[in-house]
Formats: structure tokens, C-alpha cells, sequence
């Protein structure tokens, strides 16, 4: 065998190398099948159907002697040297479809290719399988997903002894790549996670979170952005935005073509953002109680005392739906009604079904966390580090957050590209345990918020359907965090006049969709009804091209009141400007 060859993990077999291929498939196909096989025997062990195992099991074997066969004839018709149109047919191996196998050389090494096709009949198998396991239906979620984990792990393109597009590369740049691999490696354990983007390409308020403004308030928990007026009127209420405090409020605001924050400015509304405080060691007995009331019910009260309006326009993104929504239905109970529209962007509400995130929550797993880090822990409360909500968040997608860029920075040695979106993404932050256990047990856990009077929150029974203002409420079709059938929900919730609005993709790029990049689309529901069953206002919703921002500006206007001359400094009424955005709170590193 050539060093080529030996490089790149055997490209295929010489006449006389028959049997030698056949028997490093064979070391392949059983270093492969080793983890396979404990895999396989643990789900066994669990209630599967004895008829239904006994078809997996013959499936299977079928399967893998019909694909060792064709494996032995490729080669056979290869080691023949192809004379033949018959023969060359024969030695072609089928392309594989999978994208993790897309390169080239997994079709040209036969051995690579035999391997692939071993993984995914393993990994199909054990999918199956886990569909067929006994058991309450979060069991067998969880069961579904444990195995996911394992097959994605367990993909042959991780490892550098059977990835051929790897071993070529180290042999074309004479080890180099492997080089920079290790250096990649070595800097991402020092960062305490896998690199997604150049880190170093970015700087908030130099390339991102760079819309012109102003801090115009803060305290220990907030600060309160204003942005300068791109328009010579304004609308008379202002727009107060409330991102999630699990992440950074910049995604809104990446870049000027894609920011959400600019486009309300360029569309004449007075904007304020609330910017929240990446949370350290003294703010570990933060409660959902002073994220509400020291934080949400403050920010609206400053914006409105800044503008002169009664009643505000209100937008809240994420987890920062959920915290509006609540301080509204505080304000509410007190007779208090501060909101003139409110937005709800993938915003749970409603958690009685929440796709993959209801894999990670029960009893015992909440308990666990009150232990840990809420008021009952041993030594007191903690934080939640923002870099375990990170990684737990990028393992629901394991292949495109973590072993793309294992296979792609630690076995080729490639730097990860500079994507804003990503940075962001990277730039993680704390939660108070106090509050975070509150969250968990009152919404994912026992769903207490939808429950008029169940839950007390600042001295106040609340109940969002007193909740008066109009509400616009959109979900994204293939969102993971906030599936869009529990973002609909909220239509059952609230009971003023309501819009859904459903976007396309997933739940940063579906809210995150600029109309001048014509991208996408959205779905519009014929009329005012909201059905209760979700799939039934698809049914007769029509799809309209392009961004859903615009129907968005068309409503908000409709609630923002008449224009006048635009503000020519931030602030006013006693807040004054005190540093220019985006501040500092947003460059605290967790």
C-alpha cells in the first residue's frame, strides 16, 4: 500500500489487495459496531415488543449482509480492474446522501464508504428501536433523544482514523492541518467551549450592536437604550422592547441591514431597548419577582415618563415575552392598563407542550436545581452559567452546533468563518438561581402562568387575559425552542383582540428576516378567527412571500398615534443620557 493510501485510509484495492480490504472492512465494521452493540443491547433491555424486536433484529440483518455483499462485489469488480462496462458498473459505489459523507472521498475510499453506509443502517436501526421502547410518551422522548445523541456522536466523520477527507487533507498540507487542529483545540478548552465563529472579528458596539444611541436610565439590573430618531417625526407613543435575559438584546441588532431595532427607528417609532445585566456573584438572589418588578415594570414606567404618553407600544422577544407579559398582567391587577399594543415574538405562554426543552424538565430534575442553585441550596443560591445553557442549548442540534465545527476546527484545522450570528450566539449569559427555579417550576413545570389567579408575582394575583391591549403574536414554523403550535397558543390566553402571524424557519432566522432581503415567507389566517387546534388556522391561512416585518409595521402603526417633531436628545423628564449605546451591561463577558 502507498503512503497515499495509508494516508488517506486506503482508497481501494489493487488486484492483489483483495483480501487485505476485506480485512480492514471487517476491523472497521467491528470498531464501529463495538459502541453500536452496547447501544443495541441496552435499548433490548428496555420494554421492546418481542414481535417487534424480532423484526428489527431480521431487518437488520438483511440489511447489513446485503450491504457487506455489495461492499465485497465493488471491490471484487475493482480488483478485476473494471474491464468491462458490467465491472465498472459494479465498482461505482452508490453516493451517499447524508451531508456529513458529502465530500468526494467518502465515495471514491471504498472503505469510508463502506463504513458510512454501516453507520447509518446502525444508526437507523437504533432509531427505530428507541420508537418501539414501552413507556409514557416522555420516556420514550427521552429515550429518542438519548439516542439521537448517541448516533451523532458516534458518526465516523469525528474521528480523524476513519474521516478520509481529513487524513487527505493532513497528507496534502504535510501535517498542518493537524497542526492547526491541535492549536484550535487547545485555545477552545481555554475558552471553556467549542468555537463556532472568530471570536475575535467582533466587538459589540464597534461592528455589532451599532444603532446610534443612548443609555437614558439604569440600575443594578437594567439600562435602558433609547435610539436616535432616523426619521424628522415621530409617532406619539413610543416602542419599549424587552429581549430574553438568557441571551444578550444585540440580536436584534447585529448588523444595520438585519436589525429589528433600526428598522422601528427607520419606520418613525421613538425605540427603547432594555438591556439586561449579565448577572455575577452579586446578583445570585435575583428573583423572578425583581425581574418583573424592578426590571420590566421599571423599564415601562421610565419610557413612558420619558415620551409623556399614558400608554406605550410593547414588544417582548423570547423569555422577554414571557417576563412583559407577566408585568403587564402585574400593572393589570394594580388597575393599571400602560400598554397601548403588546408583541409577542416565539413567546411561551401556554407550556403545556414545548417540543425537545420538556425533555430536560420534571420533578426530580427541578428539585435538583432548587438544591443547587435556588434559595434552598446548601450554602445558599448560585448562578446558572450561561456557558451550560449555551452547550445544552447547541447539543438540540448536535450536528450543526458542535461536530461540525469539532470535524471542521480540531480534524482539518479550518478557523471557524466570522458570522455575527453566531458571535452573538457565543456570548453567553448568567441566570440567578432564585429566579431561574422560579421559572422552571411555575411554567415548564406546572404551567401555572396561562391559570388566572394561580400564580403571585410582586404582591399580585395574576391573570393575563386582564391584560387590555391588543396583541400581535407570532411563532416560526420550524423553531426548536418555542414550537410554533405553543406560540399559538397564546391566542387561548389573552382575550382582547389578537394576531398570529407564522413565519418560515427557525427561531432566530424566522424573526430575524429583513424585507429587503426577500426572503422566506409567512403565513396570514383568513380573518380574525382562532381556532383553538392550531393546525386548523393553518389550514386556512394563506402564505404571502417575503418578511413578516412589514405586516408587523402596518399593525403598530395602527397603535403608535399621531406624529410629531422627533426628540433632538435622548432622554428628558429627569433622564438624562448617561453613556452612548450600547453600554456597559451589555459587554459583561459571563
Amino acid at each position: 500500500m502507498s503512503a497515499n493510501n495509508a494516508a488517506a485510509g486506503f482508497t481501494g484495492p489493487s488486484v492483489h489487495g483483495f483480501e487485505h480490504w476485506a480485512q480492514q472492512a471487517q476491523q472497521a465494521a467491528s470498531g464501529l459496531s463495538h459502541g453500536f452493540g452496547d447501544a443495541f443491547k441496552q435499548l433490548q433491555a428496555m420494554q421492546i415488543p418481542p414481535d417487534a424486536w424480532s423484526q428489527l433484529q431480521s431487518e437488520y440483518i438483511s440489511q447489513a449482509s446485503a450491504l457487506w455483499n455489495a461492499a465485497l462485489g465493488d471491490s471484487q469488480a475493482a480488483a478485476q480492474g473494471a474491464t468491462t462496462p458490467a465491472a465498472a458498473a459494479a465498482a461505482k459505489t452508490a453516493p451517499l446522501k447524508d451531508r456529513r459523507f458529502a465530500d468526494a472521498s467518502w465515495n471514491e475510499n471504498r472503505l469510508a464508504h463502506f463504513t458510512a453506509q454501516l453507520y447509518l443502517l446502525n444508526a437507523k436501526t437504533l432509531q427505530r428501536m428507541a420508537d418501539q421502547v414501552q413507556a409514557d410518551d416522555k420516556t420514550r422522548a427521552r429515550v429518542r433523544f438519548a439516542v439521537q445523541q448517541f448516533v451523532d456522536a458516534a458518526s465516523p466523520s469525528n474521528y480523524l482514523a476513519l474521516n478520509p477527507e481529513a487524513q487527505q487533507r493532513a497528507l496534502n498540507t504535510q501535517g498542518e492541518s493537524l497542526t492547526r487542529g491541535l492549536q484550535l483545540l487547545m485555545a477552545d478548552v481555554q475558552r471553556g467551549h467549542v468555537s463556532q465563529t472568530d471570536e475575535s472579528a467582533f466587538e459589540v458596539g464597534r461592528n455589532v450592536a451599532t444603532t446610534e444611541g443612548h443609555v437614558v436610565f439604569e440600575n443594578e439590573f437594567f439600562q435602558l437604550l433609547e435610539y436616535k430618531p432616523l426619521t424628522a417625526k415621530v409617532h406619539a407613543r413610543p416602542l419599549l422592547m424587552v429581549p430574553p435575559c438568557i441571551n444578550k438584546y444585540y440580536i436584534l441588532d447585529l448588523q444595520p441591514e438585519n436589525s429589528l431595532i433600526r428598522y422601528a427607528v427607520a419606520q418613525g417609532h421613538r425605540t427603547f431597548v432594555v438591556s439586561w445585566r449579565n448577572p455575577d456573584a452579586d446578583c445570585v438572589r435575583w428573583t423572578w419577582d425583581d425581574y418583573i418588578g424592578q426590571a420590566a415594570i421599571k423599564a415601562i414606567e421610565v419610557t413612558r415618563e420619558i415620551a409623556g404618553t399614558d400608554t406605550i407600544n410593547t414588544l417582548g422577544f423570547c423569555v422577554g415575552g414571557t417576563i412583559l407579559a407577566t408585568a403587564l398582567a402585574v400593572l393589570a391587577a394594580r388597575g393599571e392598563q400602560p400598554a397601548e399594543s403588546v408583541t409577542l415574538l416565539t413567546t411561551l405562554i401556554d407550556f403545556s407542550s414545548n417540543g425537545i426543552l420538556d425533555l430536560f424538565i420534571d420533578e426530580q430534575a427541578v428539585q435538583l436545581r432548587e438544591m443547587t442553585l435556588g434559595d434552598q441550596a446548601v450554602g445558599g443560591p448560585g448562578l446558572l452559567k450561561g456557558q451550560e445553557l449555551a452547550t445544552t442549548f447547541s447539543f438540540l442540534r448536535p450536528n450543526d452546533l458542535v461536530w461540525n465545527y469539532v470535524v471542521g476546527n480540531y480534524l482539518k484545522g479550518d478557523a471557524p468563518p466570522a458570522f455575527d450570528l453566531l458571535y452573538w450566539n457565543g456570548d453567553a449569559t448568567n441566570l440567578p438561581g432564585p429566579m431561574y427555579c422560579w421559572y422552571l417550576r411555575h411554567t415548564y413545570l406546572q404551567n401555572e402562568l396561562r391559570i388566572p389567579g394561580q400564580l403571585t408575582v410582586c404582591g399580585e394575583k395574576v391573570d393575563l387575559g386582564a391584560i387590555q391591549a391588543p396583541v400581535y403574536i407570532y411563532g416560526s414554523r420550524e423553531d426548536h425552542i418555542v414550537p410554533w403550535d405553543a406560540a399559538y397558543r397564546s391566542t387561548q390566553v389573552f382575550k382582547g383582540k389578537k394576531r398570529f402571524v407564522l413565519g418560515a424557519s427557525g427561531h432566530i432566522a424566522g424573526v430575524i428576516n429583513p424585507p429587503e432581503k426577500k426572503k422566506r415567507s409567512h403565513w396570514l389566517g383568513k380573518g380574525a378567527a382562532l381556532p383553538a387546534d392550531h393546525q386548523q388556522w393553518l389550514q386556512s391561512a394563506t402564505e404571502h412571500p417575503g418578511s413578516w416585518w412589514t405586516d408587523w409595521s402596518q399593525w403598530l402603526a395602527g397603535h403608535a398615534g399621531p406624529q410629531k417633531a422627533a426628540p433632538r436628545k435622548p432622554g428628558g423628564r429627569g433622564h438624562e443620557a448617561i453613556e452612548p449605546a450600547p453600554g456597559r451591561y451589555v459587554k459583561q463577558r459571563a
